[in-house]
């Protein structure tokens, strides 16, 4: 689903990746865990074309059999909006809007009529427990409440991947596990894969796997 091979960044005279090689399978989901400054966000934000590479000898990144790398900007705009979904730690939902409509935005850039993106919005929040919460808006909602609105927000256009940055970072214990344990709900109903970014402990231990970075590269 995933092969990164000597990914490099650097930004001015700091180099953050330093030639890391990255192998994830379809369905699987992984933690990438280190020390802040180890190049953990970097990382997840070339996997999700939100940065670029450096482009040096043998260096490629290659998502669901698409070499991202030899996109245009549009083309990988559309790749991005198609293929990808994100979950941050502050949930960057819309004020003004209501729960279904923030979750509606990816399939209108996509080009989904209203009715079909509100009818799977529909199915997504009744999904994650908020088919009370359609018309609310995100100040009416508690920090689990607006999470999972930010999860079927991802989810609306069935994307391939699901690249998360700290999604418990921002809640309590409680809000956070149950969040943890919808990540291997959705893999197994849905069938994406995940990649996230975490110092929560529980949620790195409960991946299938667990990278370790260390001053720029995959230490284990």
């Amino acid at each position: 689903m995933i092969k990164a091979q000597n990914i490099h960044k650097n930004y001015g005279d700091l180099h953050v990746l330093k030639g890391v090689d990255l192998h994830i399978k379809k369905g699987e989901i992984v933690s990438i865990v280190g020390a802040s400054g180890a190049g953990k966000t970097t990382l997840l934000q070339i996997l999700g074309t939100l940065d670029q590479i450096d482009v040096s000898e043998n260096s490629s990144l290659i998502i669901n059999d698409i070499a991202v790398t030899n996109l245009t900007q549009k083309q990988l705009a559309k790749f991005r909006n198609e293929e990808l979904g994100f979950i941050f730690q502050f949930h960057q939902l819309l004020p003004e809007f209501s729960a279904l409509e923030n979750v509606c935005l990816p399939a209108f850039i996509k080009g989904t009529s209203k009715s079909n993106a509100e009818k799977k919005a529909k199915e997504l929040l009744d999904f994650l427990g908020l088919s009370h919460r359609y018309d609310h808006k995100p100040n009416a909602l508690s920090g689990g409440e607006q999470q999972r609105v930010a999860v079927a927000r991802a989810l609306i256009n069935d994307p391939k991947v699901i690249y998360a940055d700290e999604p418990s970072g921002n809640l309590d214990s409680e809000a956070a596990s149950k969040l943890h344990q919808l990540f291997f709900d959705l893999r197994d109903q849905f069938g994406q894969t995940f990649v996230i970014v975490t110092h929560n402990d529980e949620l790195a231990n409960m991946a299938d796997r667990k990278l370790l970075m260390a001053d720029g590269h995959i230490a284990l």
